[in-house]
């Protein structure tokens, strides 16, 4: 399965570079969803990250995936 080097921004994962495998049409999937399990008071939660474009010096594009604040819905 093909993987591409995308980038993260906000939230807990801010400024890594994490390998994210591709989909069947080669692009990086809508979401990534990471799960963080329970510890001492703080119950399980799932961080989500949003796919959006961001651009190089050149003006080329390439994926990245911005941190989406939990709704209190």
């Amino acid at each position: 399965m093909r993987s591409a080097e995308t980038g993260f921004h906000g939230g807990p994962l801010d400024g890594r570079v994490l390998p994210v495998h591709l989909t069947p049409f080669d692009n990086v999937p809508k979401y990534y969803k990471v799960p963080v399990p329970a510890h001492g008071d703080e119950p399980a939660r799932t961080l989500v990250y949003v796919r959006a474009k961001e651009y190089d010096a050149k003006g080329r594009s390439r994926w990245c995936y911005e941190y989406q604040e939990p709704s209190d819905s």
